[in-house]
């Protein structure tokens, strides 16, 4: 031991006295060439610490060739260079002083240093003191995520010396907060750790909270009563308490060689097994040792006899416990530093948990407003008319192929977009009049025929879809513009898709009040469902009315379906998996009332979200509550939120 301790001071001495003669990088390699041309992640870290503190700029160069194996070493002086393979087999060596070139050499004349991974990773934290202030921002930036993924106390003074000269804004604000994490984390003067911990108390960064985790960890210990424990102690814990059972507790200390360990039933049994004579076991035969009394009795007869070790009872747990206290004591000595980091992550689990809830509030949202546009169109042909549109989901499900097959001719995703949506209410308005003329129109007032027929509407447009596009899900590209998502902070984010649906929701919620309240099919047709005979009298059609009415709302769903197959698959099936809520929707807000499909698409949006939410395994279980939930609340109010008054009520 002394001998090596001897042989590590003078390897030390060695390089400083290198460091200080060195003159060149030749001088600088030479002098560590024994330790380079082992290359041994338990000896190398000196050479590399020489060649990184050597202060000349060209041992960026060096590090950068060493690590990616591309430099080699004279055999006939031992000299180091940058080499790179020519066409004819050898190798032309460049001289890392100067880069000049220093000739072609064949590659038996040269040996090649392939630094093992372990190597290699200290090479690389010895880089990154080189390109924090590298004047290419991209290795700027990896060297700071090399840091943040491997950070070491050792790189703490570059990072903050590389502060100062930084210009890029980004790459700054990045430094800045690495160094806070890194000081929090590193820092010999406590005071310092307790400013850094101060100044971002409250932060919402995962980085943060990992950082404090480390300072705030805590082990379980023990002193004797009446003892002031040496340790920076976190909390006292009393065995027998819901975090410390009495039986660890007393581990511990068995452990520590401070108590008798505990016999258990198979301690006990060995130890009889072992003291087995002529059938005996202390003068008590073996059969009758078929009761856990019997064996008790047996080893206790054995205890008497200096044999075996007493067992330890109840009793004797809790009297050797009374003698000790229990506590968790921070791995982090200072106090000072643990309390800072105590409130600041409180502060920061405290706007977390806001940051929860409002994320969980705007995904509600989302969900909201997803399941408002699919049912802005059953508002009318149900809510409004009366009818029950089983093939409303199918009506989704073709805007959404619509908007497939727009793509495939339009190869720009925004013009195709912009063209599919109009084309899809086309579509899906001219398949909602057909339906009208050859089946709703005879089956009004009929409410158990109409939907049996358009069950089987919806069935045969399922296998339609089938035999056009086939069972595969097509995709449906958002345009470029709606990638990624507005992130607010690193807890609450929502995709550009999202919001943009959520705009289309309130789109055609005014699009829908305005029909309704400011034109003359709006007027017609709140006439032909309040009293269509009265409605005839006056000059309405109602049959035309009731077309017209029909196609609107068939046609709203072939939009909701361009807006819903952007972020949801596109199959023949899609329209089943909205068609439910749908219904749900436009009932629990209230039959026939716009504002109450808004609040019954805002509460089950809300509701399953939740449930989501406490149970996030588990999303069959959520929509299982969720139908629970609507089955009680209709209980309560069969009208719905927001039901309608007057003769429109009675109708």
């Amino acid at each position: 031991m002394k001998t090596l301790l001897l042989a590590m001071l003078a390897a030390l001495l060695m390089t400083n006295i290198a460091q200080a003669q060195a003159t060149s990088v030749s001088d600088v390699l030479q002098s560590q060439r024994e330790l380079i041309e082992k290359s041994s992640r338990r000896t190398i870290g000196p050479a590399i610490d020489a060649i990184a503190e050597s202060g000349l700029p060209q041992m960026q160069g060096v590090l950068e060739a060493w690590q990616s194996k591309n430099m080699w070493q004279r055999k006939e002086d031992g000299s180091f260079f940058l080499g790179a393979k020519n066409e004819d087999g050898s190798y032309a060596l460049t001289d890392f002083e100067d880069g000049a070139p220093a000739g072609d050499f064949d590659k038996k004349a040269l040996k090649q240093l392939k630094p093992n991974s372990g190597v290699r990773a200290m090479i690389a934290t010895a880089l990154v003191k080189f390109q924090l202030s590298d004047p290419d921002p991209v290795k700027r930036m990896d060297a700071l995520t090399s840091i943040s993924r491997d950070p070491d106390a050792a790189l703490l003074a570059p990072l903050r010396a590389s502060i100062e000269g930084e210009a890029d804004a980004a790459i700054l604000a990045r430094k800045t907060r690495l160094e806070r994490l890194m000081t929090m984390a590193y820092d010999a003067d406590a005071s310092a750790r307790v400013d850094a911990i101060g100044d971002m108390a409250g932060d919402l960064g995962v980085d943060f909270r990992a950082t404090l985790n480390p300072i705030l960890r805590a082990t379980l210990s023990f002193t004797a009563q009446g003892s002031t424990p040496d340790a920076n102690v976190a909390e006292y814990i009393e065995p027998g308490s819901a975090t410390l059972s009495k039986v660890s507790a007393y581990d511990l200390l068995v452990e520590a060689d401070l108590a008798a360990p505990i016999v258990t039933d198979d301690a006990r049994d060995a130890a009889l097994e072992a003291n087995v004579e002529g059938g005996f076991i202390a003068g008590m035969p073996i059969a009758q040792l078929s009761t856990e009394a019997a064996r008790n009795a047996a080893y206790d007869a054995l205890v008497a006899d200096g044999l075996v070790a007493p067992r330890v009872g109840e009793a004797d747990i809790d009297a050797t416990l009374a003698g000790y206290r229990f506590f968790n004591a921070f791995t982090e000595a200072n106090a000072e530093v643990t309390t800072a980091a105590r409130q600041a992550l409180a502060k920061s689990e405290n706007r977390v948990a806001v940051s929860q809830a409002a994320d969980l509030g705007l995904d509600a949202l989302s969900l909201a407003s997803i399941y408002f546009l699919a049912a802005i169109g059953l508002a009318i042909t149900f809510g409004v008319m009366g009818v029950i549109n089983m093939a409303h989901g199918e009506f989704i499900m073709m805007g959404a192929y619509t908007g497939y097959v727009v793509q495939q001719f339009v190869p720009n995703h925004t013009l195709s977009i912009i063209l599919a949506v109009p084309l899809a209410f086309a579509v899906t308005f001219a398949a909602g009049v057909l339906l009208e003329r050859l089946v709703i129109r005879w089956l009004y007032h009929r409410p158990l025929e109409t939907l049996l027929a358009t069950f089987g509407v919806s069935i045969a447009l399922q296998q339609l879809a089938k035999n056009i596009f086939g069972t595969q899900a097509r995709p449906l590209t958002a345009p470029s513009w709606l990638d990624g998502a507005w992130v607010i902070n690193d807890v609450v984010s929502i995709s550009y898709i999202r919001i943009a649906i959520f705009v289309l929701a309130l789109t055609f919620l005014g699009l829908f009040l305005f029909i309704m309240k400011q034109t003359r099919l709006g007027l017609e047709t709140r006439a032909v469902t309040q009293n269509p005979r009265m409605a005839a009298s006056m000059g309405i059609n109602p049959d035309r009315v009731n077309m017209l009415t029909f196609g609107l709302g068939s046609g709203i769903a072939g939009i909701a379906g361009v807006a819903i197959g952007l972020f949801a698959k596109v199959t023949s099936e899609m329209g089943g998996d909205y068609i439910v809520q749908s219904f749900m929707t436009v009932v629990v807000g209230g039959v026939g009332n716009i504002w109450g499909t808004l609040a019954g698409a805002a509460m089950i949006g809300g509701f399953q979200k939740g449930v989501e939410w406490l149970n996030p395994s588990n999303t069959l279980a959520a929509q299982t509550y969720m139908i629970i939930f609507i089955i009680i609340f209709i209980q309560f109010r069969p009208r719905g939120i927001i039901a309608l008054k007057g003769r429109a009520a009675g109708d």
